[in-house]
């Protein structure tokens, strides 16, 4: 059976898409499910057009008629809204509230396009990521938002790490060109000063002596406050080894409020230290990592032995890692960038919020492999809109993708599951493996078609650690055809993009239940207002409940689920990602140096390549509060 599409195309109709429009339907009455007459349905509308091309309308016609003649009143109501949200959100677009419109107007609206303009723009004309974004399924990071489809000088890929600095000026200041030519274009950048001379050594000019590797820091943060972005600044991360004789200077710049305040710091941290935590020199460094944590909320950990090693490029001579893109999820070589794109896995739970409620995991199976070819399109696109020459040799050698997902706590709560719970971990390694398999399927796929990246080398990937994680017939596949990908995996933060959309960042908790919006009125009194997170809010109709006191115990926050749950549920998902992971432990205002201190050594002990501790009320004020919403900063995504 073929069918007209709305779009005038005419493709394959498969049967079983009218049973699933049924059987949803019939899933929200009191009957619920008649499988039989779904199907039976299904034949008499094939039956009806074996002689002509029926359009999407034609079809969705027949289908009301049907279930009215059948006497499923009840279904066919629940259908006829389907179909009219459906034709909303087609012409009107998402529903938004302030801020959410704020955020898609002001980042990702170009000029008066409508919404369908933005979906084809974003999309590239392809109708399953147009579809996908439209329902909320997938979306694409912020810089594909932003300038897919224009005529301008705008990079489609959020983040870069350039080359660590070498021990003279030229080099020095030839990074920070660098670096302001890849903010002019929209990029982050990550950047690595571990091979900058100590403070007080010798140097053959007028000064004698260096200032020593911190003391360009400011240069650095300087130049990436300079660089104006549509209203943002450009994103930074500065790391520096554990082992440099300036670290405790690294590691304390930050204390001063007033400097490097343009940019992000961690410590890349590697596995002789935390083997040798008791020697004098180290838990020196250590403490003093803790104490500035919880004074600031920096330096962040970078795990470095772990990062270096658990990918599949692990022995691939020309790809050395040096630091990450700025929130941390991609880890990188010089010049190398990060392309991403986000599933909205609370879009994927079947009867939510009831006891019946389970992940589609076939439907997420296949919106994985339409997001990984939709990520290629747009490398692809992009390839020419890098800032620098060796970005786009970089990206042509070895097309780095980062397929993340957001949502996860929201599908919790609708699971009826406590966030870091064994069952939620349970839940995150089948999500995991689901997602990971199917996105290096489809990169085989691709590479069956367009070839692999030219980097391939099957005698180096075979010898990785995560190739070696991977079930036998992945590897199997991966021998025989290669991969067009040698990075698939990254999960970012989502800060804008899940905002957007209403529903929680990559693999974090939800922040807060409510938070108080204050009205201000001239002659009036303000007025304070209790608004719900958006999934609560969705949990309380459904529950019925009034109160947040009434809220189940699976509700919990940030702030009130144990370290240990958060590192152990990362620990999971970092198993099937090949690159990284992007994610902040919020920690309850009380929390003590030495519990930090024991959060970073277990984060290490459980295989994270990385992670960032926030203190409630630290010095450095947060992004997110319980007493005011504000937009969440952009961070790769």
């Amino acid at each position: 059976m073929k069918i007209i599409k709305r779009n005038g195309k005419i493709e394959e109709f498969f049967t079983d898409k009218i049973v699933n429009a049924i059987t949803k339907a019939m899933d929200e009455t009191e009957k619920g499910i008649d499988f039989q007459l779904a199907l039976q349905i299904a034949q008499t509308i094939q039956k009806s057009y074996i002689q002509i091309f029926p359009t999407v309308e034609d079809v969705q016609d027949d289908i009301e008629e049907l279930l009215a003649k059948n006497d499923r009143f009840d279904v066919a109501k629940r259908y006829v809204l389907y179909r009219e949200e459906r034709h909303t959100l087609r012409n009107k677009g998402w529903e938004m509230t302030d801020l959410q419109r704020d955020i898609y107007e002001q980042k990702y609206r170009y000029e008066k396009e409508d919404f369908n303009g933005f979906i084809t723009r974003v999309s590239g004309g392809n109708d399953d990521i147009g579809k996908a974004i439209r329902n909320k399924d997938f979306i694409f990071a912020g810089r594909i938002l932003a300038g897919r489809g224009l005529d301008r000088n705008v990079t489609l890929s959020n983040c870069y790490v350039l080359p660590q600095p070498e021990d003279n000026l030229e080099s020095i200041f030839d990074t920070a060109k660098e670096m302001a030519r890849t903010y002019s274009y929209g990029g982050g950048v990550g950047l690595d000063i571990s091979l900058l001379r100590q403070k007080g050594a010798k140097v053959n000019n007028s000064a004698l002596t260096t200032s020593g590797a911190v003391s360009f820091m400011d240069l650095y943060s300087m130049t990436t406050g300079l660089i104006g972005q549509k209203g943002r600044r450009g994103a930074l991360m500065v790391s520096m080894d554990v082992d440099h004789p300036d670290i405790m200077d690294f590691i304390n710049v930050k204390r001063d409020l007033d400097k490097v305040t343009s940019a992000n710091i961690s410590v890349r941290f590697n596995d002789k230290f935390f083997q040798n935590i008791d020697d004098e020199k180290n838990s020196k460094i250590f403490h003093e990592v803790a104490v500035t944590n919880w004074e600031s909320g920096e330096a962040g950990a970078l795990f470095w032995n772990k990062v270096q090693s658990y990918h599949m490029l692990q022995y691939h001579p020309l790809y050395r890692l040096f630091s990450t893109n700025p929130c941390g999820e991609q880890p990188l070589p010089p010049y190398g960038s990060c392309l991403l794109g986000s599933i909205n896995i609370s879009n994927f739970v079947i009867d939510p919020f009831t006891k019946h409620a389970k992940i589609d995991y076939s439907r997420l199976s296949k919106m994985v492999r339409i997001a990984v070819k939709g990520l290629n399109e747009v490398l692809d696109d992009g390839m020419e809109l890098h800032p620098l020459q060796q970005q786009k040799d970089v990206a042509t050698m070895f097309r780095q993708i980062g397929l993340g997902i957001m949502g996860l706590a929201d599908a919790f709560i609708k699971l009826g599951i406590g966030y870091g719970t064994f069952e939620s971990r349970v839940i995150s390694n089948k999500l995991g493996q689901t997602i990971a398999d199917n996105a290096i399927l489809e990169s085989v796929e691709l590479a069956k078609i367009n070839g692999s990246y030219p980097e391939f080398d099957i005698k180096i990937v075979e010898k990785s650690d995560f190739f070696f994680n991977l079930p036998m017939g992945i590897q199997d596949q991966i021998r025989q055809y290669g991969m067009r990908n040698s990075h698939i995996l990254s999960i970012a933060p989502t800060g804008s993009i899940s905002t957007m959309w209403g529903i929680s960042g990559g693999i974090e908790p939800i922040f807060a239940t409510h938070y108080t919006r204050t009205t201000q009125s001239l002659g009036e009194e303000d007025m304070d207002y209790k608004v719900y997170t958006p999934i609560i809010k969705e949990l309380m109709e459904h529950l019925k409940i009034t109160e947040v006191g009434d809220l189940p115990d699976y509700t919990i926050t940030s702030h009130d689920i144990k370290p240990i749950n958060r590192i152990k549920l990362q620990s999971i998902w970092q198993e099937y990602v090949d690159s990284a992971i992007s994610s902040t432990i919020n920690l309850k205002e009380e929390t003590t140096v030495d519990e930090i201190k024991e959060i970073y050594l277990e984060g290490w002990k459980w295989g994270l390549k990385g992670m960032t501790i926030f203190r409630n009320n630290c010095l450095r004020k947060g992004i997110l509060t319980t007493e005011k919403p504000k937009e969440i900063e952009e961070c790769s995504t």
